[in-house]
């Protein structure tokens, strides 16, 4: 009789329990899906953080058993931040990368082991392999700490490898492009964030006076944020403001032009003025002088002028650094790559 009961009493609990699980499915489907639109976390946690679990709940509600059916998983949670890069905000912060370098990398290894230094600051030569050998000079001047790029505008790369500081720099070939084409597609802020101060030079520069370093170190101690190298006041036509004065490190104003040209002796090209032969800009600079560059700028004539709008007060962080000069040698390499065509001179045809 134990074992009898025993079998009763088993019977009656899978019974009990399947008449719970009937019950419970008909209370289930007899209420509506319940659709969470938005948990917003507390500042705290992450500032603008929404984690939305269903952005379809327009569409009208379906029940579990439809959702099962369908093979649909309504609660996958959909991330959302607003601080995220524009096109990003999907992404979890975490894995967001929005700025990058130039520092090359190997195939294998541990990536912090692919540096031996890593370059703070950033040189291009926009180039022609006939001005190699002044160009080669010019690199020379700049130490490990500079990372070299070379924008060739004739094409003409492996020219370069006799170089032992070529093998380590960026080379970057399109035809008859002047540097700002390149600067605008290739020198985005974000692109060259890694680097404190980023110089865009001309071919054509004698540097036989000038040390990088140096230069570095000057323009820290007066707080130049966009600068360049006094010119040789003897070689080629400058403006006042940009000649080398021989007395000083660097100077910001205290310059004269012609009767008239300076209504204001703190606006250009009396003050706040550098020429665009050998800019060199702090990387917060940079980031507000690139969004200035127009797709179809070409020679940059009249950038030089609206360079004050990049930092402020402009009289006091733009400037010439006078101990540390160069020759401009106005050689227009790239209007050799033209070619003469009824009656029109090679420059025209570039």
């Amino acid at each position: 009789s134990g074992v009898f009961k025993k079998s009763n009493d088993r019977v009656r609990l899978i019974a009990a329990t399947i008449m719970g699980i009937v019950f419970g499915y008909f209370i289930g489907i007899s209420f509506p899906t319940v659709y969470l639109s938005k948990i917003t976390l507390p500042s705290s946690l992450i500032s603008s953080f929404d984690v939305t679990f269903n952005d379809e709940s327009s569409s009208g509600s379906h029940s579990f058993s439809e959702n099962i059916e369908s093979g649909s998983t309504p609660l996958t949670p959909k991330i959302y931040v607003p601080s995220n890069p524009r096109g990003a905000e999907t992404l979890p912060p975490g894995i967001v990368v929005s700025e990058s370098d130039f520092y090359l990398r190997r195939l294998w290894g541990e990536p912090n082991e692919d540096l031996k230094k890593k370059p703070k600051y950033l040189v291009t030569f926009t180039v022609g392999v006939e001005q190699k050998a002044n160009v080669n000079l010019a690199v020379k001047k700049f130490s490990e700490d500079f990372q070299i790029i070379l924008f060739h505008y004739d094409g003409r790369t492996s020219e370069w490898d006799e170089f032992e500081w070529s093998q380590n720099a960026i080379h970057v070939s399109v035809k008859k492009q002047t540097k700002w084409w390149y600067a605008k597609r290739f020198l985005h802020p974000d692109i060259v964030a890694a680097y404190d101060y980023i110089f865009i030079w001309d071919e054509d520069l004698g540097v036989e006076h000038f040390n990088a370093d140096k230069y570095i170190d000057l323009i820290k101690k007066y707080g130049l944020e966009i600068s360049q190298p006094g010119l040789e006041p003897n070689n080629g036509l400058t403006w006042q403001m940009t000649k080398r004065l021989g007395d000083r490190e660097v100077h910001k104003l205290e310059t004269e032009e012609k009767p008239g040209w300076c209504s204001d002796p703190h606006l250009p090209p009396c003050a706040a003025f550098v020429e665009i032969m050998a800019p060199v800009y702090s990387r917060k600079a940079w980031r507000c002088a690139w969004h200035m560059i127009q797709n179809d700028l070409v020679h940059g004539w009249g950038l030089d002028f609206a360079l004050r709008r990049c930092v402020e007060p402009a009289h006091e962080k733009i400037g010439v650094v006078d101990s540390q000069w160069i020759i401009h040698q106005v050689i227009p390499s790239l209007g050799n790559q033209g070619v003469a065509e009824n009656g029109r001179p090679p420059w025209e045809g570039v």
